[in-house]
């Protein structure tokens, strides 16, 4: 149907409904009030004289009840380039540092090529956290999380659609890190690998991989080393287990457990993301730390959260922020603060920057998410047999 005959019936459709709700009002007022005063009113002249005085109030009615009102005309007007837009960022905590740098050059690019003021809410946490937040009513336009698995959470429950890896660069995946182990200056107790971990005395910081996405990537660099170096699965359950003995407390987040190895100075190790290892150099901590050169790419994905941003007519400019994240003004930012690069371009610029991995594996190579969330993590998987087994 065009856009005039859409018109025209919905008109016709209006005038009926209103001379209905007219016409039943009229004879419920005539038998209830008009009665009585017809019945007082004894010359014809003066009873008629009434009834053509309601008639016109009925039709002044009909008339009103047509038209249409001149607030619909501003309610579904497009918005203007001079309108502000607020969007909403919901990412793992780690990512906050490199977004404070990232916004504003957004923000400066989006004003001056669209003459609008973009505003950003952001909110950052534990990655399975973030996304159960979503679920739970925090409208993002865009979550940053730690691995797809969160992402695939959302689309199961409807807030993003099940084609979300094509709609952004690089299968949407925007930064990249490697795990690392820190330790305190000096590296007192001579860890220089992953095997080192499993030492008797050695006190192990690291997130919970039941609410942290980067505690997930933990567990499975320690997993992929024996499993990609030669070694079967009951080997990698008997290393991993040792390794977990080791960790007396599970944070809840990546950057909790940072902070509990620094500002509470408690542990010899701390597993976390390489990334988190170069900021907190940045930031004046005197820490050493290695990568193992067999290890794990730690990709995370980006994605536009469709059930909001077409609830609040922001998806052509969260699109334009996904895309801007690819860039190279935005990659510099991310590789700044230590990830490493998903734009080609920046990844050679900074190359020297970070140590080559002799034997770099996939979250594929060890079965794909699905298969990883149901083995390792999901209720009664290897890595509650693994805590039961401490006790």
């Amino acid at each position: 149907m065009v856009k005039g005959q859409h018109s025209h019936k919905l008109g016709k459709d209006l005038t009926q409904q209103a001379h209905t709700y007219i016409v039943q009002a009229w004879q419920d007022i005539r038998k209830s009030y008009f009665k009585p005063i017809r019945n007082c009113l004894y010359k014809r002249s003066a009873w008629n004289f009434i009834s053509l005085f309601l008639v016109g109030v009925s039709l002044s009615v009909a008339i009103s009840a047509c038209s249409t009102p001149n607030v619909s005309k501003t309610d579904h007007a497009s918005a203007t380039s001079t309108d502000n837009i607020n969007l909403t960022l919901v990412s793992y905590s780690v990512t906050s540092a490199a977004y404070e740098q990232i916004i504003p050059k957004f923000v400066e690019q989006w004003k001056k090529e669209h003459n609008q003021t973009v505003t950003f809410n952001q909110n950052y946490g534990a990655s399975g956290s973030q996304t159960l937040a979503v679920i739970d009513g925090l409208e993002a336009d865009i979550v940053h999380l730690s691995l797809a698995p969160d992402v695939n959470k959302l689309v199961q429950a409807g807030f993003i659609q099940p084609d979300w890896e094509k709609q952004a660069p690089n299968n949407a995946i925007v930064t990249k890190s490697v795990g690392a182990i820190a330790t305190h200056d000096g590296n007192p107790k001579n860890i220089k690998a992953w095997a080192d971990l499993t030492k008797n005395g050695i006190n192990i910081v690291t997130a919970n991989p039941k609410t942290s996405g980067g505690a997930r990537w933990n567990f499975l660099s320690l997993w992929g080393s024996v499993i990609k170096t030669g070694g079967n699965e009951n080997q990698a359950f008997d290393f991993v287990s040792k390794v977990y003995k080791n960790v007396p407390v599970l944070p809840k987040t990546a950057r909790s457990a940072t902070d509990v190895f620094f500002k509470e100075n408690q542990g010899d190790a701390l597993l976390n993301y390489e990334n988190e290892m170069i900021f907190s150099t940045q930031n004046g901590k005197k820490i050493s730390y290695v990568v193992p050169d067999v290890n794990i790419s730690i990709d995370n994905p980006v994605a536009v959260v469709d059930k909001n941003v077409d609830k609040h007519s922001t998806r052509p400019i969260a699109e334009a922020f996904v895309n801007f994240l690819y860039t190279p003004v935005a990659q510099r930012e991310f590789a700044k603060l230590g990830f490493r690069p998903v734009n080609s371009t920046v990844a050679k610029e900074v190359a020297a920057n970070f140590p080559k991995i002799k034997t770099l594996f996939k979250a594929q190579d060890l079965g794909g998410w699905d298969t990883i969330q149901k083995k390792f993590f999901d209720e009664g998987g290897i890595f509650d047999k693994i805590q039961a087994s401490k006790t």
